[in-house]
Order: structure tokens, then sequence, then C-alpha cells
């Protein structure tokens, strides 16, 4: 029996059994199941795979500080390999675990796709656990998401064609790490992986109980051996989500991905991101993405002038507009975009009218996409292109190398995902988009659907790259991005969701999804804890929104995002009313617009006059305890309808740059709301915010 301990954790592991066999936190046992110490998946040349685990190796020879696994057989999956060698490593540095792996794999029948370790297995969830020993997951998917109720987490495994809500790093996960809180303690699981390599960060209930998933590909070919050349660190930390992402934040900032900068320190960063303008988008054609797309009454593009400068005057604002179904080829049908819809004269006769008043222009665009056949457009078809062209060559593969229909979308689209690794798909990637890169543009999300800007699994083995995903995907899209950032003319790109670690020195202004979170957790602004001094977002259009309507659940959306550090956004129909989200089709109950101006004024001028060292590029902190009433707003999603119960002061701590540090209080509700931080009695006024000086 192999035995550690630190300060306030205690393992054991039996590695001639092949499981962890006690883990005590605190004097207190927390393992529930025995799983095996790692599993791995192999792949055939003709895509079929096997999934053999510690359980399945027939001798183990102990080490020092590890064990040696040899003679894996499973009859089920009928498979033996005698020449197969796993060695698994376990070692105690400065109060906390690392974990790392290698495999040997000698036989060319098999490729090994990836590998999980450490598998561990504890107590249900708080709200699922009738033992009362449960806890939350800090889970940092799509911006960070506290889930203390598995029941309503939809588990989708990571494969081909790729699915855009997988747990994948570096997609929809933004961070390598996840961590289990008690209310006193904190189990903290973090991949200290410098190259950010592609990775599966999850949990899912088992067993009667939570398994941590990590799940590392190994990016490699047949032939040739696997060693994590990074630690998978156990720590403990306290039962507050801050504390397990400030001990990520201390990894991340002693290894910064290439190209990450301070925002204070970036010379990329343009003069008007410190404005934190206000998001204006709306479609051009339609009112929603299944509509018919026929031009509405906000085009031509400068039908939208008068109530672009209403809004301007109203919410004493910069603003940015972010237009939709605007492509002259077909909404949302990657990746060809350009021209304009009608044309270019019109179009920056428009943006020239914006930037006359200081204002500026952005687009949505659809990512890696390659549209057969828009859904919306009947008319627009490409299968003539890509037969005469035979794109098929760039498009992702999957384990058998044949070229499937993409998940991505399916209601706009019918297509295929691009592997902007092949020189095929990148060409015509680089090609789709050079218009955007030589256009007077200052933003582009360049990225949406691509959860994160990670590309999608290819295991294609004619484009040049190792036929599994792997480390080699991270690497291409940093090479692209950067590319692309050289070739634009300033304009800022972004992706759907918060660009994922990797990505923030080239997307640095992104589609921040958290409402996403709301139907299976509780959003905490798990992002802005780590990366906010180094890149900015904005709230994203909330389409797919979970909260049932209700004219006010718009507010409390805006003083989540301002609380955030991120820029505020509203949807517009056609009609200049504001939406609840993009994609609402039920204008029967919309949101107040003179409440929501006049809540983005408030915030607008709070940010200018107080809060703007601290939320512009400051550094978030662990905030003080706020104690105040609680809202009710209702969430529907798949099916289960349920009461999300809310603070009704949004609350985040920052320091400045100066080294001030201030609490911030705001909000969304028409009448003023009291609260108490350290036994002090605080007043925050009716839709508008406060400051307060703390230590």
């Amino acid at each position: 029996m192999y035995q550690l301990s630190t300060s306030n954790l205690q393992i054991a592991v039996d590695f001639q059994a092949g499981y962890i066999s006690s883990l005590k936190i605190k004097g207190v046992e927390r393992l529930v199941a025995r799983l095996p110490l790692f599993r791995i998946c192999l792949r055939k040349e003709d895509g079929t795979q096997s999934v053999i685990s510690a359980f399945d190796a027939h001798q183990c020879t102990e080490t020092c500080n590890g064990a040696y696994y040899e003679g894996f057989q499973n009859s089920e999956a009928n498979i033996s390999l005698p020449k197969m060698r796993v060695r698994v490593y376990l070692t105690s540095e400065k109060d906390e675990l690392s974990w790392r792996i290698a495999v040997d794999q000698t036989d060319l029948t098999y490729l090994t796709e990836w590998v999980e370790i450490p598998l561990i297995s504890l107590p249900k969830l708080l709200e699922n656990n009738e033992c009362g020993d449960g806890g939350s997951i800090l889970f940092p998917y799509n911006e960070g998401v506290l889930v203390s109720n598995s029941n309503y987490r939809r588990h989708k495994p990571a494969q081909y064609p790729s699915d855009a809500r997988s747990a994948v790093f570096p997609n929809m996960v933004c961070s390598q790490m996840l961590a289990y809180l008690w209310d006193d303690v904190g189990l903290y699981v973090g991949a200290h992986d410098e190259n950010r390599g592609v990775k599966v960060i999850d949990f899912y209930e088992e067993n009667d109980a939570i398994t941590i998933q990590l799940r590392l590909y190994c990016g490699i070919n047949y032939g040739e051996s696997y060693e994590s050349d990074f630690p998978i660190v156990w720590a403990v930390t306290d039962g507050h989500w801050e504390s397990a992402a400030e001990r990520y934040r201390q990894w991340f900032e002693s290894a910064l991905p290439s190209g990450v900068k301070k925002i204070m320190e970036n010379p990329t960063i343009p003069s008007w991101y410190e404005d934190s303008p206000l998001i204006v988008s709306y479609p051009v054609r339609g009112i929603h993405d299944m509509d018919e797309m026929s031009p509405n009454a906000l085009y031509p593009y400068t039908n939208a002038l008068p109530l672009i400068k209403d809004i301007q005057n109203k919410t004493d604002s910069r603003i940015m507009v972010l237009l939709m179904h605007w492509e002259g080829t077909a909404p949302w049908a990657p990746p060809h975009v350009w021209p304009p819809y009608g044309g270019v004269e019109n179009f920056n006769e428009f943006m020239s009218a914006l930037h006359k008043d200081k204002n500026l222009l952005g687009v949505y665009c659809s990512g890696f996409g390659y549209t057969i056949q828009s859904n919306l457009i009947s008319d627009y078809n490409m299968q003539a292109e890509y037969d005469q062209k035979k794109l098929e060559r760039g498009m992702c593969a999957g384990p058998d190398n044949k070229v499937s229909i993409s998940k991505i979308c399916t209601g706009q689209r019918s297509g295929y995902d691009v592997c902007p690794a092949s020189e095929v798909g990148r060409k015509l990637l680089d090609e789709a988009y050079q218009p955007l890169f030589d256009s007077d543009l200052d933003y582009v999300q360049i990225l949406d659907q691509n959860h994160g800007g990670g590309q999608y699994f290819c295991y294609s083995k004619n484009h040049g790259h190792p036929p599994v995903p792997g480390t080699w995907m991270t690497k291409n899209m940093q090479k692209m991005l950067s590319d692309w950032n050289q070739k634009s003319k300033g304009a800022l790109f972004g992706c759907e969701s918060a660009a994922a670690e990797p990505f923030i020195g080239n997307l640095q202004f992104s589609d921040n999804r958290f409402e996403i979170n709301y139907p299976f957790g509780r959003s905490v602004p798990m992002y802005a804890y780590i990366y906010h001094e180094y890149v900015r977002n904005f709230m994203g259009n909330q389409v797919g929104s979970p909260f049932v309507l209700d004219p006010d659940s718009l507010l409390y959306r805006i003083a989540y995002s301002f609380s955030a550090g991120d820029a505020m956004t509203i949807v517009l129909t056609p009609d200049g009313d504001v939406n609840s989200y993009w994609g609402n089709r039920d204008f029967s109950n919309l949101p107040e617009k003179e409440k929501v101006l006049g809540l983005i004024k408030n915030l607008t001028a709070f940010y200018r006059k107080e809060a703007k060292p601290y939320l512009f590029a400051g550094r978030m902190i662990a905030s003080p305890q706020v104690d105040c009433k609680t809202v009710s707003y209702t969430i529907e999603k798949y099916g289960n309808v349920y009461d999300r119960i809310l603070p009704s002061i949004l609350s985040s701590a920052w320091e400045a740059p100066d080294g001030s540090r201030a609490l911030i209080l705001v909000n969304p509700l028409d009448t003023d709301q009291h609260c108490t931080v350290d036994q002090k009695e605080y007043t925050v006024l009716a839709q508008n915010a406060r400051l307060i000086p703390i230590k």
C-alpha cells in the first residue's frame, strides 16, 4: 500500500489492485467507490476503439513513487497487449499531490487516443445526497458554474462529429481544472499543462457517487508512446469557489499562454476597450434564426441610425452595433459571409455614420463550418463548389476516416466541419475571411459556434496532423489566429462564449454566455476571477436563455454581467423594442425599454465615475460575505421547470492596478435594496450601484 500525506490530506493507493483505497481530507474519508486508477482508449486503423483500465493489467511492479503495469488483457473487448507498458507516478510537492502517466505502446495495431487519470469517486452532490456528506462542483464550463444537483445536468460525451456543448477544453471548458467543494473544505483538481492540450474535464453520477473525469487526448501517431509532460495537481482549499479559482490563477500566471498580456500592458488593445461600450445587437433580416429571411425595418442598414442615436443619448454610452443576419450569402452559413447583404455601399455608409458619432460596428460570423445547404435561404447551395474543388479533403473526418454531417446549428444549415489544420481547410477559411480583415470593422465574432475558440475533433489520416485529437489542435489554432490578428486592420476578434485560456491573446472580446449555466447550477464569475486583468468580454446575446419570460429578468442578467466586469448588451426587435434575449419569439411580455436603458445609463455613469479602475482592468478577489434579500426567477430547460433563488444584490470584489480594493454592489431592482457587509448595513439605490472601499 502506497501512502502519502500533506498537511490536510492523506491518500492510500493500492497499486497492485489498481485503485485508490482511501482519500481523507481534514481527517474525513471522502472516497465512495474504488475506480480503476486509469483508463486508456485504443484505436485501430479502421476506427474501432477499445477501452482498458488498470484492472486489466495482469502484472504490476511497484516503484518508489508509483508502479508499472503490463500484460493487459480484456476478454470482453477481445484485446491482449502483452508488450504494452503503463507507468503511473504520484508524488507530493509543496503540500500538494502530483500525478503523471506514461504509456509505452509498441503494438502498431493500436493507437493510444486518450488516457484518464486519476479516476476518483466522491459523494453525490449536495441536493442529491441523503447522507449529508455532499458538496458542489466548481465547473469551468462556459465561464463558471457551481453545481449542487446532478439531476439537471445533461452529460454530453465528447465524440466525433463534435457537439458544441461537450465539456471539452479548450472549448466550452475555459480552464484546466475543477473542484469539489464542501462547506469547509475543497479538493482542487488541476491539469497544469503549459501547452494547453485537448482534454475532457467533467464529472458525472455513477455507482451512487460522483466520478471526476480528467481525460487527456494524446495527439500521437501509431507506434508512438505517450507521456504527460505536466502534472495533474490535487490541492486542498477551503469551501469557497474563489479559493479554487485562486489556486488555478497562481499557476496560470506562472505559465502564461503565448501572446497573453495584461490589458494595461497590451499595445494591441484599442482605445474603445476601456469605454466599456454598450453592445446593441439585432438582425437586418427576419426576427429570429428560424424565420423568413426577408429584410426587416432595420434594413437598409442606415435605417437604424436614428434608433442607435436615441439609445446613445438615453444611456450616455458609446455604442457597438453588433449585426446578425447581415451576411450576403445566407445567415449562419459559414464560411462565406462577404459581401454584406445588399452590397457594401449602404453598409459602409452605416459604418461611417457610426464612426462619426464615435460608435462602433461589429458582425457575427459562424466559425468553422462549410455549409452545403442553407435552411434559411433555399437557393443557397454550395454542393457544386464543394465537389468541384474537392473540399472534402479539408473537412474534419471521423475515426473511420470518413466525413460526417456537422452537428453544429443544424436548424440553420446542413454541411460539414472544416479542419483548419488541413491545407485545404486553412486556405478555405483564409480566403473566406480576408474581406473582413480588409474592412474597417471594429469587431468580428469570427468564431461564433466555436465555443471558446477551439477547433472540432478531426481523426483524418490525410491532413498532416496526428489521427487523434491532441495538443496539435491548440497549437494550430494559436498559429492561425495569430496570423489573422496580423492580417486585420485593427478589428478585435471573438468567439461564442469567452475565449478559452490558450486563445485569450487572440480573441480579446467575446460573447459571454453565462446564462447557459443556470439550468444546472448557479453561474459564478470564475472566468473574470482568473482572467479579467488580461481580457474583457461582453454580455452575450443570451440566446436560449432559460429564464421564463419575465420583463425584469433581463435587468438581473445585465447586472450580473456588469458586476463581473463585462460590457453590457441589449438585443433589439426590428421595431426597436428591447428583446428579452436573442431568439425569443414571444413579444407579448417584453422588458420595459425605458427601464432597461435607465439601468444601463446609471451603471455606465457609475463605471465612469467610480468603478472603472476596478472593472476595466482590475483583478477580481474573494468577496466578503454580502447578506441581502433574495429574488426568484423561474428556469425552464430540457423539460425541467424550477425556481432559481438568487441574491437581490449582485456583488464582486476587486483590486485596482494601484493596489486599492473595493466591493461593488449592483441593484437591478426598481426598489432600494439593503445589505449587510462585515456587520455594517448599506443601501443600494434602485437600478444603481455602489462602491465600498475594503481592505
